[in-house]
């Protein structure tokens, strides 16, 4: 253990010193200075009106699709999904980071491309953003439209039908295909090398696909009555489950848990890809490094040198 740790008795000093250092170490590790900048809540409140306009857009496609005279109106959702998401990326990145999902942010504050603060008011604020949206589209929605999709919310069938997927079938589903747009998707996104060499368009373009394909294959293949498909979003999944309830609570931990599960499988992952031709975003704030620091593994300045 260091030296600065060491609190003697002798010495009258030592404890308060010690003290103020290890809360001067806590305050950098969550990145609490940010909170005091007004750049950060304006980002935050970009976060929540893109998240509430990109819900609105996304349900209203999606419920579109499924009305539309198609014979199978399913296979058109990817594709509004790709649309809608690519369109809402290449606009809101260079504002905010275009986050508008808490698995985004939660990965992004893992990678230490944002602080733990400033993760925690982007989830905040990308849940109230998604209340607000689908409370305009419950709005002006049609009633018995919005009864037939549950306010496009994130369901995995009635408790009393037998038909549903089970719960840990849709855990599984929500782990899998959440995982599947973190490789595909984010993996290029932290690719300082491969971002330059495709483009920001071209970024947008990989990350919206990859958003699709999941959603594609939750709706075909392994498609369930009474089940939605993945949600890829919990902020989304909040929403209608605050505005319509019902069903919608049913299992509604699943599209919490298996996101972030992936979200932490996919970081520890991350950490042993091959760095040969990978030029990977690593922030100041890396989890991993972040607590290395605070239990003293490694140099204190090395956590440290961010304070204002």
């Amino acid at each position: 253990m260091n030296d600065q740790f060491s609190m003697p008795v002798h010495s009258a000093d030592t404890k308060p010193r010690g003290l103020v250092h290890n809360k001067s170490k806590f305050l950098a590790f969550i990145g609490a200075h940010e909170i005091f900048t007004a750049e950060t809540w304006k980002a935050a409140m970009v976060e929540l009106i893109a998240t509430g306009a990109l819900m609105f857009t996304l349900t209203s496609c999606s419920v579109a699709c499924l009305e539309s005279k198609e014979v199978n109106p399913k296979l058109l959702i990817p594709f509004a999904v790709f649309i809608t998401v690519y369109l809402f990326l290449i606009v809101m990145v260079p504002v905010s980071g275009g986050h508008m999902n808490p698995i985004f942010t939660f990965v992004a504050a893992l990678k230490g491309v944002v602080t733990l603060s400033r993760a925690l008011l982007y989830v905040l604020a990308q849940c109230i953003g998604s209340v607000i949206g689908f409370f305009v589209l419950k709005s002006v929605m049609e009633p018995k439209l919005a009864h037939t999709y549950s306010l496009g919310g994130c369901a995995i069938g009635d408790k009393l039908q037998s038909s549903a997927i089970n719960p840990h079938d849709a855990l599984l589903l929500e782990f899998s295909c959440t995982l599947l747009v973190l490789f595909v998707g984010v993996t290029v996104a932290f690719d300082k090398k491969r971002c330059k060499e495709l483009g920001f368009p071209m970024v947008c373009f990989v990350v919206a696909a990859s958003f699709a394909l999941a959603v594609f294959l939750s709706i075909t293949v392994t498609g369930r009555p009474g089940y939605a498909g993945v949600g890829l979003n919990p902020a989304r999944c909040l929403g209608p489950a605050l505005l319509h309830g019902g069903s919608l609570w049913n299992g509604h931990w699943i599209f919490w848990v298996g996101p972030f599960l992936a979200c932490i499988i996919y970081y520890s992952v991350s950490i042993i890809l091959p760095k040969k031709g990978l030029d990977w975003v690593d922030g100041e704030y890396d989890i991993l490094n972040l607590t290395m620091g605070f239990s003293g593994t490694i140099p204190n300045n090395a956590v440290l040198n961010d304070l204002p």
